[in-house]
């Protein structure tokens, strides 16, 4: 089994082995197995650059034509008809090519029948972007070994991650950008609730809050297709050709989203719905075409090849592991040096810890499965289906949502402070050059998050300025700061106004402060390679207190001092 990271160009590698053995005769057929209808044409296609013709056309009744190399079929046909199946491979010496194998394991059929098919053929080539699964089922001609703690853990003969394929060149950085805000939904009882994305949150919160950031009614979405758009526009001034993408949970939104998009962009909007005749030819259109953007229904997944996608909304729930990888996929594939990408995302932990780790690699684990705890855990098979959630949720209703940029995320590691959508400072953020390769985009977000800080300290000089001046000034005029002259306040009311003030203060501060103790103790991960956790733990000693979540503002000040010496 060859591990490949999705754009590292698995198809061109199978396809220039496949050329090569028919070449010298080693083999005579060659088979190649995939999930989708869709990738049966996609394959043929790319088989034709190769000197390959294969067959997308044949069928369980069928028989193979002889003017043909070989066919390409579906994991489905071939659970339907494993014998059929093994028959035409063992009629002559055969290459099997298993494209996206972890799909064998999606039921016990299509697994069987898959082994059943193949278990005699002497050349096989397993491959996969995503070596894992969200449950136990195992995965034909995979080898599993244990780990020891009692778990079978897969084992692939071959693995080349993202960070070895980004260290080649041969995929695009991506910098993802996590917006968070405030949101407000009502119940069916009329109850209305708050939340913030990004802050601490129980599991229904998270979920209400996520889903009203994505309602199309709302200010958050339309905040970031707008700061997407911005960002493609300053991509396309490098790559004319440049894309964006918004994966949407639902053909509503879908179409909402679109209706958006059409107020900025200059060319028409491509909506593409799983359910919809037709959709694959429109993916294909969007691809050929130079129109700025695509929305779709979360069906733009594993082998969709648009290589010129380089701008991306994630406006979906989806949030398993699986789905993601092959979802961020679509915006990783490299065309010449330096392009990168941006995706754009609701600051919702899960999905933040997917950016984080996105360079991660993965094993399928039998018996401890790869599920993430989020607003929906559909499988990826089931996001490529003509099913979407249902659009409409009796017992929620959407208020509305604000959206602010939270912070990038690249590589591992976050960049930038909390600052509201449409400000200067996002834009600087937005207005990254297009054309940056894996270091350059770190140094320039390192420098962008160095000149947000130092921006900050100077407010927070100035502010402590100004308030200590009005303090002197009480003090000469024997009067109150935020009083004239002889305007004293009543004692009773200056410590109920001083308790109010107090807890307005924490609410509005301490977030903030975290965001950027955060921030600072990134920044000194990233000189000195340590793990963020040690450097807080060694701000902590230094400078005494609870652990980050109960400081109060001034211990969360006095942390950020002290690394701001460091």
């Amino acid at each position: 089994m060859a591990v490949a990271t999705p754009g590292a160009g698995k198809t061109t590698f199978a396809l220039t082995l496949a050329s090569k053995l028919l070449d010298d005769k080693s083999v005579q057929r060659v088979i190649v197995v995939v999930p989708t209808e869709h990738l049966k044409h996609q394959w043929a296609d790319a088989a034709k650059r190769f000197g390959l013709s294969l067959d997308p056309n044949f069928t369980n009744s069928s028989a193979v034509n002889a003017a043909y190399d070989g066919i390409v079929v579906t994991y489905a046909q071939v659970g339907m008809h494993p014998f059929k199946h093994h028959a035409v491979a063992s009629a002559r010496r055969t290459l099997v090519i298993l494209d996206e194998i972890h799909h064998a394991g999606d039921s016990k059929s299509w697994g069987d029948g898959v082994y059943e098919a193949y278990n005699d053929v002497e050349h096989r080539l397993a491959l996969t972007g995503t070596p894992f699964r969200s449950d136990d089922s195992q995965i034909p001609f995979v080898r599993y070994v244990e780990d020891g703690e009692g778990h079978l853990v897969s084992e692939s003969d071959y693995t080349y991650g993202y960070s070895h394929a980004l260290a080649d060149g041969v995929v695009r950085p991506v910098v993802f950008l996590a917006y968070s805000g405030e949101a407000q939904w009502k119940d069916s009882a009329g109850e209305e609730y708050s939340a913030r994305l990004g802050e601490p949150l129980n599991a229904e919160q998270t979920a209400r809050a996520w889903k009203t950031a994505l309602d199309p009614k709302g200010d958050w979405i339309a905040a970031v297709l707008t700061a997407a758009h911005t960002r493609l526009t300053k991509i396309r001034a490098n790559m004319p050709d440049a894309g964006g993408l918004v994966i949407a949970t639902n053909k509503t939104t879908a179409r909402a989203y679109a209706k958006i998009l059409s107020q900025l962009s200059s060319t028409p909007v491509t909506v593409v719905l799983s359910d919809e005749p037709g959709a694959s030819e429109r993916i294909d259109e969007f691809s050929a075409s130079r129109d700025e953007w695509m929305v779709a229904v979360r069906m733009v997944s594993e082998g969709v090849d648009v290589p010129r996608l380089s701008v991306g909304v994630y406006a979906t729930s989806a949030s398993t592991p699986l789905f993601f990888a092959q979802a961020i996929g679509r915006f990783v594939r490299s065309r010449m040096p330096g392009e990168s990408a941006s995706v754009f995302l609701p600051s919702v932990p899960v999905l933040l810890r997917l950016a984080e780790e996105m360079e991660v690699s993965r094993d399928h684990v039998l018996g401890k499965p790869h599920r993430e705890s989020g607003w929906s855990d559909e499988l990826l098979e089931q996001a490529n289906r003509t099913q979407t959630e249902p659009d409409d949720n009796p017992n929620y209703e959407a208020i509305g949502a604000s959206a602010e940029l939270d912070s990038l995320i690249f590589d591992g590691s976050t960049y930038g402070t909390p600052t509201v959508a449409g400000s200067e400072e996002e834009q600087d953020f937005l207005g990254l050059p297009g054309l940056l390769d894996a270091d350059q985009v770190r140094t320039l977000l390192a420098k962008r998050q160095s000149d947000q800080l130092d921006a900050r300290d100077a407010e927070e000089k100035a502010r402590r300025a100004a308030e200590r001046k009005a303090r002197e000034r009480a003090d000469v005029l024997g009067e109150s700061p935020d009083r004239g002259a002889g305007q004293a306040a009543p004692a009773g009311e200056r410590g109920a106004r001083g308790t109010q003030d107090a807890r307005a203060t924490a609410a509005d501060e301490i977030p903030e402060l975290r965001k950027e103790l955060n921030a600072r103790v990134a920044i000194a991960a990233g000189k000195t390679g340590r793990p963020h956790g040690a450097i807080h733990t060694e701000v902590r000693k230094a400078c005494g207190g609870p652990p980050t979540a109960l400081c109060s503002a001034e211990q969360l000040r006095e942390r950020i001092a002290f690394l701001r010496d460091w």
